[in-house]
């Protein structure tokens, strides 16, 4: 199994919203819509930061309860296995791929799709995915159940899930395999060595 982790490549990988002040993400978010009017992330809500806040925290409190090891406020944010979709997210697209085996899977929780549509009070499906996280073992149950969403749920004909997140709960695998994480003054950078 990989992970992988996309992001613009004008701004670089593993910028996070979530390690800023709310003032300050709202000021990076507002620049986004501005400046990249084209990117996906031009088009989230004006509450999307609360609501992100309140799926960090619940995610958070699960991966707790199920004996995580989390190191961070906020994850980084990484998907299961390639998604082609998540590429067209940023007008200068880029990803880094890391094999599984480099991180410590304790510090990993994961949610069968987004975790923002897997917690949202508006998703009420009755799947058995929803409202979950899930340990490395447990989504290997999961993915041997349903395979990959990007597979069988490309276009979102079949629901909001299109890949399978994965919640990285510590810096010590993305500094360790090539990136540092600078957190200064509220700013934050990911930068490629």
């Amino acid at each position: 199994m990989n992970l992988y982790h996309y992001f613009d490549k004008r701004t670089g990988p593993f910028m996070n919203l979530s390690d800023l002040s709310i003032e300050e993400a709202e000021v990076v978010l507002h620049t986004i819509k501005k400046a990249k009017p084209q990117s996906f992330c031009a088009r989230r809500d004006d509450r999307y930061l609360e609501k992100r806040r309140k799926c960090e925290q619940t995610l958070r409190t699960e991966f707790a309860r199920k004996g995580g090891i989390i190191e961070r406020t906020a994850p980084h944010y990484l998907v299961v296995e390639h998604c082609p979709w998540l590429s067209t997210w940023y007008e200068d697209g880029s990803f880094i791929k890391i094999p599984i085996e480099k991180f410590d899977t304790r510090t990993i929780s994961f949610t069968y799709g987004d975790s923002m549509p897997t917690f949202s009070p508006k998703v009420n499906d009755g799947r058995e995915y929803r409202k979950k996280c899930y340990t490395y073992e447990e989504i290997l149950k999961i993915i041997e159940k349903y395979g990959l969403p990007q597979d069988w749920n490309r276009d979102e004909r079949y629901g909001p899930e299109r890949y399978i997140e994965a919640h990285v709960w510590s810096d010590e695998t993305i500094c360790r395999y090539g990136y540092s994480i600078h957190r200064k003054k509220g700013k934050v950078s990911g930068v490629l060595y």
